[in-house]
């Protein structure tokens, strides 16, 4: 896993951001990176599985006029298939990083990406020029994602303990948070951040910060139908399924092992 964490107009002094990259260490023990632009900065810690001696972030690409810059946590299994298509359209790579995948997926296609990505992410990606953040997160919400936004200040981060480590945020709990935690600890009412005012963005959403207002939808969510198939069929897809997803979760640049309950 990765950390990755971001502020719009909010606190991104040396201190706060020495502070904040502190608490994503242990998700990402191979490097970090800061990128910073006037009212945005980004933080990525970085845990290597694909490309080591690539791929590093804070990702940026200069496209159409505008600079987009990428924070990613995550894992595409579609990888070489999306890459392929990019670069029929034009796009080219310097690595095989699924990282620049997903930032040229997103420069070309926008939010609609998500609608062909296979796999588990959290990731925001700025635009300098057009002066907005989009924030999305994995249809399954495997990869956490939570936010704060105090005033026109918005943060966001994979843990609650780097939001609060600004000091914008402060570590306050109200009664619904009480109740998160004797009433339905270890789990969470998706959406609840347990702190006053943080949130979780909910899997399957994304969103735009932009003019200091957050903008969120649900691009995707499971859908109930009709079961057709014959039991053999039912079978054959299943086991065709579960070797896929197996097959895809393979793909690393690093030695890895596997874990069967």
């Amino acid at each position: 896993m990765c950390g990755i964490a971001g502020m719009l107009n909010a606190p991104s002094d040396d201190n706060t951001v020495s502070a904040m990259l502190k608490t994503m260490l242990r998700r990402g023990p191979d490097g970090n990176g800061v990128y910073k632009d006037h009212e945005c900065c980004l933080l990525h810690s970085r845990l290597a599985i694909i490309e080591p001696d690539g791929g590093g972030q804070p990702m940026s690409c200069q496209w159409g006029g505008e600079t987009y810059v990428l924070v990613y946590n995550g894992e595409l299994y579609n990888t070489e298939e999306i890459r392929r298509n990019l670069i029929r359209l034009g796009h080219s790579f310097d690595d095989h990083s699924d990282t620049a995948v997903v930032l040229h997926a997103y420069i070309q296609w926008g939010a609609e990406c998500l609608q062909i990505f296979n796999g588990i992410y959290a990731f925001a990606v700025w635009e300098s020029r057009k002066k907005r953040l989009f924030v999305a997160r994995d249809r399954m919400g495997v990869k956490p994602l939570f936010y704060a936004i105090r005033g026109n200040n918005f943060i966001f981060a994979s843990e609650l303990k780097t939001i609060l480590a600004n000091p914008a945020v402060k570590a306050e709990i109200d009664s619904e948070g009480v109740a998160e935690i004797l009433l339905l600890g270890p789990g969470r009412t998706p959406g609840c951040g347990v702190f006053h005012n943080i949130h979780e963005l909910i899997p399957g959403s994304c969103g735009y910060f932009v003019k200091d207002r957050f903008f969120t939808r649900q691009y995707w969510k499971l859908q109930d139908r009709e079961h057709t198939e014959t039991f053999g069929e039912t079978v054959e897809n299943v086991r065709y399924l579960v070797t896929e997803a197996i097959k895809g979760q393979m793909v690393s640049d690093v030695p890895i092992g596997t874990f069967l309950s």
